[in-house]
């Protein structure tokens, strides 16, 4: 007897084995049906066609699959790149300012001996003015040489300002540079006071002074420009030892009446 028994089927021949013949048979025709009627990629009925042809079929639909996928997601990009630049503000570029103040703390020292640093840095640009306190021997050159030193930087970065053109000036309307800028020294709030005993019983009263340095940085010249223009005024000046006829007025007149 054979091992594996055939039984007849409607849907078609079923091997069963002899121990599951008495049984419910195991055929299952919903499975028989998604599996007769599934998708799938027509094979080619001419009996030459290779077999390369179906492989190149899978391959070109899954390439135009991913392309658009690539498009879709492109065309996502693109959405979400006009809505950002939409609600983005438009940047607008900052404009220099005509001018930066910046000052130093309240610190003990001499509103005089500090004036005396205001006259030395007078009329000179930013960067030879930090020179000037860089090599100064006064105790208070580092403190004003680092003050003006964060001065041209806020200068630059928060306002704007070309740091080549900035210009110290130690008054008000320096005529040097017509655009300068301006340092003053002022007294601190708080100057302490001491008693200072005295001779007969008598006391007076000691000052520690304290002040501060104010500047205002304005663009103006720079050295070179400054350094061109005055060659040009001491150029102007000369004038031709009588060779030439000059149409100008006469330079030490001698007196009318010669006897």
């Amino acid at each position: 007897m054979a091992d594996v028994c055939e039984s007849s089927h409607p849907y078609g021949s079923i091997q069963s084995h002899p121990s599951t013949l008495n049984s419910a048979s195991n055929f299952n025709p919903l499975q028989w049906i998604q599996q007769k009627f599934a998708p799938s990629v027509r094979k080619s009925t001419a009996p030459d066609a290779p077999k390369q042809e179906t492989a190149d079929l899978v391959s070109a639909q899954q390439e135009a699959f991913t392309e658009a996928k690539l498009i879709e997601g492109s065309k996502k990009h693109k959405k979400k790149k006009e809505k950002v630049a939409e609600a983005a503000p438009e940047v607008v570029e900052k404009q220099p300012a005509p001018e930066h103040k910046y000052s130093t703390a309240n610190f003990k020292i001499s509103h005089r001996k500090l004036n005396m640093l205001g006259r030395q840095i007078s009329g000179k640009p930013i960067d030879h003015a930090i020179m000037q306190m860089q090599f100064s021997e006064k105790r208070a050159s580092n403190r004003i040489m680092s003050m003006l030193a964060t001065a041209k930087l806020h200068a630059t970065v928060y306002k704007n300002m070309d740091p080549s053109k900035l210009v110290v000036c130690a008054m008000p309307g320096c005529l040097r540079f017509v655009l300068a800028a301006e340092a003053w020294v002022t007294k601190g709030e708080n100057r302490l006071k001491r008693l200072e005993p005295r001779g007969r019983g008598k006391f007076g009263i000691r000052v520690h002074p304290d002040s501060r340095m104010h500047v205002i940085l304005r663009p103006g010249k720079t050295y070179d420009q400054d350094k061109k223009e005055q060659r040009e005024r001491r150029l102007k000046r000369i004038v031709s030892a009588g060779l030439v006829r000059e149409d100008v007025p006469l330079r030490n007149p001698a007196s009318f009446w010669q006897w």
